[in-house]
């Protein structure tokens, strides 16, 4: 095989060239989406170039808090963005969303460093736990806002619907069963519509990074394959804890639906704006 090859300034310039084709069609069909689109590419640019220089003093360094502040953070903000993307706020919705994320992520990377992999030179190596948390907690975070925001939708949707079954006697459980598993299956099918298609309409980052980087296609497909069961067993985990902790926000231990929790978040929200 070839060996890996580096790209230079000039190269990264040309890729980064094709965002004029997004600019195009923004012109041509009067979207209105330049400055957002050259806002985003400078983003890119400089986050990815600062994640760069980070990790490479970090690699260098190679301690164990580091790693460790390292991962808290990513994990935070990982946190904080599914609160974020959720349309309609309530009391302990941040909590709700970093509690649920950092316990199923860094369980199910924990699980894929020492028990999987294994064969590493110290637990907290930065080439393997940094990269496959960063993975783990992106898809986590995006199964972790589309189930809140499901599960939130669905109540205010459905709220007559809960409140009759709680007054003909149904618990707590049973007036929320139901949005409670559309939530869940909302907020998984992200990852399952991937593992349906990967390797045949799309090679997943990790894999393709592999095989640039001069790595057997067969190890390769190893990895990747260990990577996708782990992403869809924390988006999965993610999900449902997020989905509970919410439920218990909603409803009391009395069975009454606290409907007014999400009604007074979102007036607040349109009030401030």
């Amino acid at each position: 095989m070839n060996d890996y090859i580096s790209l230079s300034a000039g190269q990264v310039g040309l890729a980064a060239s094709l965002i004029v084709v997004n600019g195009l069609v923004s012109l041509v069909l009067r979207l209105g989406m330049e400055r957002t689109l050259a806002l985003a590419s400078l983003r890119t640019v400089v986050q990815l170039l600062l994640v760069g220089f980070v990790l490479e003093w970090v690699f260098a360094v190679d301690r164990w808090y580091l790693v460790i502040a390292i991962l808290s953070i990513m994990t935070l903000v990982a946190g904080i963005t599914a609160g974020q993307r959720n349309r309609r706020r309530f009391p302990g919705i941040w909590l709700n969303t970093i509690v649920s994320i950092w316990a199923a992520s860094w369980l199910v990377t924990a699980f894929g460093l020492f028990v999987v992999i294994r064969d590493m030179t110290t637990w907290y190596q930065p080439q393997y736990a940094i990269p496959l948390l960063g993975m783990v907690l992106g898809n986590s975070l995006n199964g972790t806002s589309i189930g809140l925001n499901a599960f939130t939708e669905t109540l205010v949707a459905r709220r007559e619907q809960v409140e009759a079954a709680l007054t003909l006697g149904a618990t707590r459980w049973e007036a929320a069963r139901k949005p409670l598993q559309e939530a869940v299956r909302t907020g998984m099918i992200p990852i399952i519509n991937a593992m349906m298609v990967v390797g045949i309409v799309s090679l997943p980052g990790m894999m393709t990074g592999q095989l640039l980087s001069n790595a057997k296609p067969m190890d390769a497909v190893k990895y990747q394959i260990v990577i996708m069961f782990l992403i869809a067993s924390a988006t999965a985990l993610c999900t449902v804890c997020v989905i509970l902790l919410s439920f218990l926000r909603f409803f009391n231990t009395k069975h009454q639906f606290l409907y007014r929790r999400i009604d007074f978040a979102v007036e607040t929200v349109r009030t401030a704006r």
